[in-house]
């Protein structure tokens, strides 16, 4: 049996972070940066980019906005407490419609 913080562990917390490297790096970011900017190891923002870690779920809607904004807020060099943004978003992304951590599915869709 698969606790639901397992999940947020293994899945959805990788893609979180998956998801904000990918936004700083397409925004111009290096990836020495990304990760950096994250406090994570260059070769997490290359296996993010690269699709071996943190894949499992694709973000819409206010989920997807709320990591653009943190990317964005990172770039600009805005003081961030990343780990209650990220808290932040995980808390999101488990609110809406279509996202109850435990449920087994492996791509789920966050959207409010």
């Amino acid at each position: 049996m698969e606790a639901p913080c397992q999940k947020i562990v293994w899945d959805v917390l990788p893609a979180i972070r998956a998801a904000i490297a990918v936004e700083l790096v397409k925004c111009g970011v290096s990836q020495v940066e990304a990760a950096r900017m994250l406090a994570i190891a260059p070769s997490a923002v290359s296996q993010y980019l690269s699709g071996k870690r943190g894949y499992r779920i694709e973000f819409e809607n206010d989920v997807k906005q709320s990591i653009e904004q943190l990317a964005r807020d990172l770039m600009d060099g805005r003081e961030v407490n990343l780990v209650q943004r990220t808290c932040d978003i995980c808390r999101q992304l488990r609110e809406g419609d279509e996202y109850q951590c435990g449920t087994g599915s492996e791509n789920h869709r966050g959207s409010s």
